[in-house]
């Protein structure tokens, strides 16, 4: 039993070695709706491994018993055959994933070689199910087998998730066909903000490019009713764009601000964005207006001071961030098309960016002031922002930096006691900045720091918001899922 049990745990580690590798980082195929019969595959494998591990850590299978622990390691084999021909059909596996599987092959060979007297000597006894240990190595098997049925179980909520009708079909988009519509190409489609102005677009009449490196999500969000490219280089130089909006970039708010953390934060933006400028310089007939996004950590840590577009920016990361990101943009300017930066705030929606994930403590009943609850949120709501895109678009006259925030900024403990309200919940806990420092370093200032910025410029240019109070967009946002 020793040997066979060193093989298996051997397998075990090749296998959780391919799954965390290939499937999860490398390919990402929970994500892929094309992998759906992969992943089912991967799923029954999965949960027959996590009943051998643990039936053979702490049971001997005596008669007629040991035909099923031989009927499991034939069905795994048929299941890996399977899923061979599988990801031959569907994807291009990487020369170290085929490399990987053929030394898994040859250790499955390995174990069904040593496993079989076992079985036969386990079928000549009396049929029964008898309870052994194996010392440590139960304990070990026990927790791989744990660990590999969690993995069936992630895998099996993903094929559930895939055969699911695609989300364009699910959350039908309102489209209105129209010959006199702009085309407009944008970037970070797929995202928070990108897909709320997708659908805006779309049922004005107007044509949209979608400019992803997830082409499957894209393909889930919007269908065929959007055109979707993953390079630029696609577009011949006699396309006609009207328009840009670029809104890629990874989240700032995430894992800490390491320095790799730092360079891929600027690389999603500023890359893609130079990307989009090039295109411009290449185009026989460049768009009108670029719309990019930025932040309005542009302003850095300013404490009560009341910021307009004219405030300086600050030597500090997310002022840096957003200095070379809005910078990227504006050479655009010399290919003749017009540049508008949007100094984005906290946009609130319904259901994603950060609103649920403030809510969700709050409507638990561990709500927190965090800090000393007096640095600013300058927020605004998702409907808002889209409706200010629009306005940059068609508004000539607006160029350069425009704050993208409700007019009404509030403190941060204001901003706990109207979402307490709302979703009418205490909020009792409080946790000092001290620890989110200690926790987050530099990226605390997110939290405990803040910016009072006011939207001079969208409100001088003729913008009027439809949700200037915090109070009155919580409860449209909010209402209804607190009854």
């Amino acid at each position: 039993m020793t040997l066979l049990f060193t093989l298996m745990v051997v397998q075990a580690l090749l296998g959780g070695f391919d799954n965390l590798w290939h499937h999860e980082i490398t390919e990402q195929l929970p994500r892929k709706r094309s992998a759906a019969s992969e992943l089912a595959l991967h799923a029954a494998r999965e949960f027959l491994y996590a009943y051998l591990f643990f039936a053979l850590a702490w049971y001997e299978w005596l008669g007629l018993w040991s035909a099923l622990i031989g009927a499991v390691f034939v069905a795994e084999v048929v299941i890996t055959l399977a899923d061979f021909i599988v990801e031959d059909q569907t994807r291009h596996l990487p020369k170290l994933e085929r490399i990987l599987h053929s030394v898994l092959a040859i250790t499955v060979g390995a174990v069904l070689i040593t496993l079989a007297p076992v079985l036969m000597m386990w079928g000549a006894e009396p049929t029964a199910i008898r309870h052994v240990t194996h010392g440590a190595l139960s304990w070990v098997f026990t927790l791989v087998s744990a660990s590999v049925l969690a993995w069936s179980v992630r895998n099996t909520l993903a094929v559930l998730k895939h055969r699911r009708p695609p989300e364009w079909v699910r959350n039908p988009l309102m489209t209105l066909p129209s010959s006199a519509g702009r085309t407009i190409l944008i970037s970070g489609a797929t995202g928070f903000i990108g897909g709320y102005l997708v659908r805006r677009l779309l049922s004005l009449g107007d044509a949209v490019i979608v400019l992803t490196r997830d082409a499957e999500r894209a393909l889930d969000r919007f269908g065929p009713h959007v055109r979707i490219i993953t390079d630029l280089g696609v577009l011949s130089k006699d396309t006609h764009i009207d328009a840009i909006v670029n809104l890629a970039g990874e989240r700032i708010f995430g894992f800490p601000w390491t320095k790799a953390r730092r360079s891929a934060l600027l690389d999603s933006r500023i890359k893609t964005t130079r990307a989009l400028t090039a295109l411009c310089e290449r185009l026989e007939h460049p768009p009108r207006v670029l719309v990019s996004a930025s932040a309005i950590g542009y302003y850095g840590v300013r404490g009560d001071e009341v910021l307009d577009e004219q405030a300086s920016p600050q030597a500090i990361f997310q002022s840096r961030l957003c200095q070379e990101w809005e910078a990227a943009a504006q050479s655009a300017e010399n290919f003749g098309v017009r540049v508008v930066t949007l100094r984005l705030g906290l946009v609130l929606a319904r259901d994603a960016g950060a609103l649920p994930s403030l809510a969700l403590p709050v409507r638990i009943g561990i709500g927190a002031i965090l800090g000393s609850g007096r640095q600013w949120m300058s927020w605004i709501h998702i409907e808002d922002v889209v409706r200010l895109i629009e306005f940059a678009l068609g508004n000539p006259m607006l160029r350069g930096a425009v704050n993208a925030v409700a007019p009404t900024a509030v403190s941060h403990a204001q901003f706990q006691s109207a979402l307490a309200r709302t979703l009418r919940r205490p909020v009792w806990l409080r946790i000092p900045s001290i620890i989110l420092r200690c926790l987050l370093g530099e990226m605390a200032e997110l939290l405990v720091d803040g910016q009072r910025v006011i939207p001079t410029r969208a409100l001088a240019a003729g913008f009027r918001f439809q949700h200037p109070r915090l109070a009155a967009a919580l409860r449209q946002l909010l209402d209804r899922d607190s009854l």
